[in-house]
Parts: C-alpha cells; structure tokens; sequence
C-alpha cells in the first residue's frame, strides 16, 4: 500500500497517492510520483504541467521506474526505455530517449537527464547518435 506524507496537497502529492496493495517500486519527481505495480503497469499521480502524468505510458511490461525534476523513465521487460514530462532542456518526452534495448538499470537526474546501464556487449544509442 502507497502512504504518502508531506509535499503539497494542491498539486496532488498527497490526496491523489492510488490504492491497492500491488506494488512493487515507487519514486518520487519535483511534484510527481509513480509506483510500478506487480502486473508491469505504471500509475503516476501528482502535478502533471509538464506531461508528468499524462504522457506517463498506458501499456504494461514495466520492471523499473526512476522520476526526478519534472521527468520519468520507466524500464520495460525486454530492455528498452519509456520516457515521458519535463518537455524543457530536451529531457525526455520520449524523444531523446535511446532507441537500443539491452538496459538493465535506470536513474534520472534531478534537472534534465537520464542514464541507463546497457548489459555487457551492448552498444549504445540514443536518438542524437551518440
């Protein structure tokens, strides 16, 4: 079960934490949060002005989540990477997301960017090329 405390009630830090009991990961963002539950889906609640929650993906077969600023990664089962928010510095929003599978961790960091751990022999790359 998700408790929440703290934060701000008026961007839904606190009032709109969802129920049940099957998660499996939670993280928190600047004025969002997610939980990762035991089917692979991700649930987000909290400020969505910069696509937080309503750029948040709709499918399952999530293993991971990572949230910090106003952007989120998620780690799917096969490898690959969703990202979604921010929509400033070129952070996420999907577009900057790598288009390679093999990812085996995910993080973000606290303004813009995300990093992933590719597993051995994996190459990297993102949509910029690099």
């Amino acid at each position: 079960t998700v408790v929440t405390w703290g934060g701000s009630i008026s961007v839904g830090q606190r009032d709109d934490a969802p129920s049940g009991a099957d998660f499996v990961a939670i993280a928190c963002g600047h004025d969002h949060s997610a939980g990762l539950r035991k089917d692979g889906t991700v649930v987000t609640w909290g400020r969505s002005n910069r696509g937080q929650r309503n750029e948040a993906p709709t499918s399952g077969g999530f293993v991971a989540i990572a949230l910090a600023g106003t952007h989120s990664v998620a780690l799917r089962n096969d490898g690959t990477v969703a990202s979604w928010g921010g929509r400033t510095m070129g952070d996420t929003n999907g577009r900057d997301a790598p288009t390679c599978g093999g990812f085996v961790a995910i993080a973000c960091g606290r303004f813009s960017h995300c990093v992933g751990l590719l597993s051995p022999g994996q190459r990297r790359q993102g949509s910029d090329g690099r």
